[in-house]
């Protein structure tokens, strides 16, 4: 993305060992483009879904998450325990 144009990496002044990373103006411009696209994508989702049945289905892939993060097999607390059944 730096050789593109789309950022632009500095050392810190203060911390040598920490990169600043920021973006350019191109890489604002193609940031804007990108969230626009990722919107109408979600839109084109979430389409004839009301929002009990997007709840439902981050309730669902919480606990997905939560099973596969457990240590050793034993499912893990969800990062939200409130939208838990």
């Amino acid at each position: 993305m730096e050789a593109e144009g789309l950022l632009t990496r500095r050392r810190d002044p203060a911390n040598r060992r920490v990169h600043l990373v920021e973006l350019t103006d191109d890489g604002e411009a193609a940031f804007h483009r990108m969230r626009g696209a990722a919107q109408e994508f979600d839109r084109t989702l979430r389409a004839g879904i009301d929002a009990d049945e997007i709840a439902l289905l981050e309730r669902l892939l919480d606990r997905m998450r939560a099973n596969v993060a457990g240590p050793a097999g034993t499912p893990a607390e969800p990062t939200n325990p409130s939208t838990r059944d």
